[in-house]
C-alpha cells in the first residue's frame, strides 16, 4: 500500500507539473486581452475596431477565419432607417460605411419622392469584395488579433467576466467579453423535414454559451430566420423583367474620401403568381414552419414565401427582387423568396416565376433557430446586468439585419473599452441617433419577434437624418477618446462653418421680382411684387437652391465656393427650419426627464405608491433616468409621477 501511495503521489505531481506548464504555455501564447469579442460578424467586426481604435488590445475569435463579415443573407448594405444607421456608424468611426462605398456594385437613395427625413441611403454589394476588405481592415490595425476556434463557455470570477474557454480546453484571458454570435448559439437549420445543426449552411452550430448562461441566471429564448434560394444568373431571362438601375451620379455612404462608383450592375424586379402560390402549397404538410418544427419567431417585416401566401392570401401575386452577388460572379440572390420548404418544391415553384423559367438553382433556401436573449438583461451601454463587463451585441439581443448588428457592436465595443477603465459609458439617446432609438428600444421595450428599424420608430426623425450623422455624432465619439478623427472633424468644422455662411448668405441677399418672377410663373408659384430674401423663397414647395441660382446669378456666384453636400444640408435646414426648431423644443422637454438621475440603491419594492407591475419591472430593469423609466412597458405616467415626488422634484 506504501508503494501505492507513493506512485500515486508521485502521479499527481506530475499531473500537477503538466498542467503548470500547459498553463504557462497558454500565458505565452495570449497575453490578458483588454477585450474579447466572441464572433466575426457584422457586430463582431464593429466592436472589434471600435474597442480598439479607443486604444484596448483586442481578440476577435471565430470558428471560421474565412468567413469574417460574411454577408450571410442578401448582398446589400442601407435600406429604409438602415441607410441611417450605416452613416450613423461611420460618423462613430466604424468601417461598415467605408468597407460598403469600396464593395458596392449599384447605389441608390431612396425615397426621394418624400422629405429628407426619410431619405435612406441603400447600396448592393459585392459579397465577396466586402468581406475581403472588412478582413484587410482589420488586419491592419496593429491592436486586433485573430484566433479561429469555438468559444464554449465564458470565465467569472466574482461577478465579473474575466475571459472565455475554447473548445480545444484553452482559456484566453480578458478583462471585457463582447458575445456577437449571430445565429450560432445552438442553430437548427431547416429544409423541409430536413433539420441539422448549423449555424449557417456549411458552418456548425456553437454550443456551451447558453448553457452556462442560463446557470447564471439569463433568460432565454429561441428565433427564427430564413434566407432565400440563390441562382444562376445566366440561366435568367432578364428580357422578362423589370430593370432597376442605380442613381446616376452614384451616392455614398461614408463622409470620408472613399472611392467614387463610376460603374453600376442593375438589379431585376419579378413577381410570383397564382401557379407560383399554388405549387408552393403543394408542400405546405412537409413545411416546418407550419408542422410544429419550428418553435422561434420569424421576423414581421421579412416573411418567407410561404408564409407570405398563407397570411395574405388575397393576393395573386408578391414582388421579388433580383439582385446579383457581385461584379464577377452568375450568382443571383432571389429576395423576396425566402423559404423552409422542401427544396424540390422550391425549385418547381421558381421556374414559374415570369423569367425564371430555365432557372438553374445553386442552393434551396432554409431557416435557421437560434438562441437569443431579450435585451432588457441589458443597461444602456449593452453590459449585463448579471455579469460586470459582458457586453451583448447583434442577433443574440433578439435583433435582424446587419447594420442593426453593426451598430450595437460598435456601441458595445466602445463600452467595453469605457468599462475596462472605469469610464462613464456612452449611451446615445432617443433625440441623437437612430442608434440610441433602437438601444432604448431593445433595452426598455424588449422584443418577441426579431427586430429591425424603420424611420417610423425614430419620434424625432427630422433631426435624425442620413445627411447630417458626422454633425451630430463625430464631435461625441472625439470627446470620449477614439483615435484617427482628426480629418473626419475636420471636415465637420467645415461643413459648419460652410452651413452657417450660406444660411446668412441667403437671408441677406434679396431676389428682384424682375428676375424670379418667370421662374415662379412657370412651376405655378405665386410671384413677388418686392424684392424677397433668397431664404423666403427657398421656404415655398417645390423649390431648390439649384433651381434658384439658375434666375439669381448674384446668389449663383456668392454660393460657388461651397460644395454640393454642404449646400444640400442648408436647403434642408432652411426650407424645414420651422419644423426643425419644433423638433428642437420637444427634445428639450424630453431632455429634462433625462437629466433626472435615478440611483441605483432606490428600492422600488418598498415604494408603495407605485403598481405591483412597475415595482417589478423597475427592480428587474434599473433604469438609470426617469425618461428611460416612462419608457419601460407596464411604468405609467402616474407611476412617474410617483418617482417625481420620491426624487424630490
Amino acid at each position: 500500500m506504501p508503494v501505492v501511495a507513493e506512485a500515486l503521489f508521485r502521479a499527481k505531481e506530475t499531473l500537477c507539473s503538466l498542467l503548470s506548464a500547459l498553463c504557462l504555455i497558454f500565458a505565452a501564447m495570449f497575453p490578458v486581452y483588454d477585450v474579447i469579442v466572441v464572433g466575426a460578424g457584422h457586430a463582431g467586426c464593429e466592436a472589434a475596431v471600435a474597442a480598439a481604435n479607443m486604444g484596448s488590445r483586442v481578440l476577435l475569435a471565430t470558428m471560421n477565419m474565412q468567413t469574417i463579415a460574411q454577408m450571410s443573407c442578401n448582398p446589400a448594405m442601407g435600406g429604409v432607417a438602415k441607410g441611417q444607421i450605416v452613416r450613423e456608424i461611420d460618423a462613430l468611426g466604424g468601417y461598415s460605411g467605408i468597407v460598403t462605398d469600396h464593395t458596392m456594385i449599384q447605389f441608390r437613395m431612396l425615397n426621394r419622392s418624400k422629405g429628407p427625413a426619410m431619405w435612406s441611403p441603400r447600396a448592393q454589394s459585392d459579397r465577396l469584395r466586402f468581406a475581403e476588405k472588412w478582413r484587410l481592415m482589420l488586419e491592419a490595425n496593429p491592436l486586433v488579433d485573430f484566433w479561429q476556434e469555438m468559444v464554449t463557455g465564458l470565465i467569472i470570477k466574482d461577478g465579473r467576466v474575466a475571459g472565455v474557454h475554447t473548445s480545444l480546453g484553452l482559456e484566453i484571458p480578458g478583462k471585457a467579453v463582447v458575445l456577437t454570435n449571430g445565429t450560432f448559439l445552438n442553430g437548427v437549420i431547416h429544409i423541409g423535414e430536413k433539420q441539422f445543426g448549423g449555424g449557417r449552411a456549411g458552418e456548425r452550430a456553437a454550443t456551451g454559451i447558453t448553457e452556462q448562461l442560463i446557470s447564471l441566471g439569463f433568460e432565454a429564448g429561441r428565433m427564427k430566420t430564413g434566407t432565400p434560394p440563390r441562382v444562376d444568373g445566366r440561366s435568367l431571362d432578364y428580357d422578362r423583367m423589370e430593370m432597376q438601375p442605380g442613381d446616376e451620379p452614384a451616392g455614398r455612404f461614408s463622409y470620408t474620401e472613399t472611392p467614387p462608383l463610376l460603374k453600376q450592375r442593375p438589379c431585376y424586379i419579378t413577381y410570383t403568381s397564382s401557379a407560383v402560390h399554388d405549387t408552393l402549397r403543394t408542400g405546405f404538410d412537409r413545411s416546418p414552419m407550419f408542422n410544429g418544427r419550428i418553435q422561434g419567431l420569424g421576423p414581421r417585416y421579412c416573411p418567407s414565401i410561404e408564409d407570405k401566401i398563407d397570411r395574405f392570401a388575397d393576393k395573386d401575386r408578391h414582388q421579388l427582387f433580383v439582385e446579383p452577388e457581385g461584379w464577377d460572379t452568375v450568382e443571383v440572390y432571389v429576395n423576396g423568396f425566402s423559404s423552409s420548404l422542401p427544396e424540390d418544391v422550391q425549385y418547381e415553384a421558381l421556374r414559374k416565376v415570369e423569367g425564371f423559367e430555365n432557372c438553374r438553382m445553386f442552393r434551396p433556401g432554409y431557416a435557421i433557430e437560434y438562441d437569443y436573449f431579450p435585451p432588457t438583461q441589458l443597461s444602456s451601454s449593452l453590459e449585463t446586468r448579471l455579469v460586470k463587463n459582458l457586453f451583448f451585441a447583434g442577433q443574440i439581443n433578439g435583433t435582424t439585419g446587419y447594420e442593426e448588428a453593426a451598430s450595437q457592436g460598435l456601441i458595445a465595443g466602445l463600452n467595453a473599452h469605457l468599462a475596462i477603465h472605469e469610464e462613464a459609458p456612452f449611451v446615445l439617446k432617443r433625440s441623437e441617433a437612430y442608434i440610441g432609438v433602437l438601444i432604448d428600444d431593445l433595452i426598455n421595450k424588449g422584443t418577441l419577434e426579431p427586430y429591425r428599424m424603420f424611420t417610423s420608430r425614430a419620434e424625432h426623425r427630422i433631426l435624425l437624418r442620413q445627411d447630417n450623422a458626422d454633425i451630430r455624432l463625430t464631435p461625441l465619439v472625439q470627446s470620449i477618446g477614439m483615435k484617427g478623427l482628426d480629418e473626419r472633424m475636420d471636415r465637420v468644422n467645415q461643413k459648419v462653418h460652410g452651413i452657417r455662411q450660406i444660411e446668412a448668405l441667403m437671408a441677406g441677399l434679396n431676389a428682384d421680382p424682375d428676375q424670379i418672377n418667370p421662374y415662379l410663373e412657370s412651376i405655378g408659384s405665386s410671384t413677388i411684387s418686392q424684392k424677397t430674401k433668397t431664404d423666403l423663397i427657398l421656404s415655398r414647395p417645390g423649390i431648390s437652391i439649384q433651381d434658384l441660382v439658375v434666375y439669381l446669378p448674384e446668389l449663383a456666384q456668392s454660393l460657388t465656393p461651397f460644395d454640393e453636400e454642404t449646400l444640400s444640408l442648408a436647403e434642408v435646414n432652411l426650407k424645414y427650419r420651422g419644423y426643425i426648431e419644433r423638433e428642437r423644443e420637444m427634445v428639450d422637454k424630453m431632455n429634462r426627464l433625462e437629466e433626472l438621475v435615478l440611483h441605483e440603491s432606490i428600492d422600488y419594492s418598498k415604494i408603495s405608491s407605485l403598481s405591483i407591475e412597475s415595482r417589478e419591472k423597475l427592480m428587474r430593469m434599473r433604469p438609470r433616468t426617469l425618461g428611460q423609466a416612462s419608457r419601460i412597458s407596464g411604468v405609467s405616467p402616474s407611476d412617474i409621477s410617483v418617482l417625481l415626488v420620491h426624487i424630490g422634484r
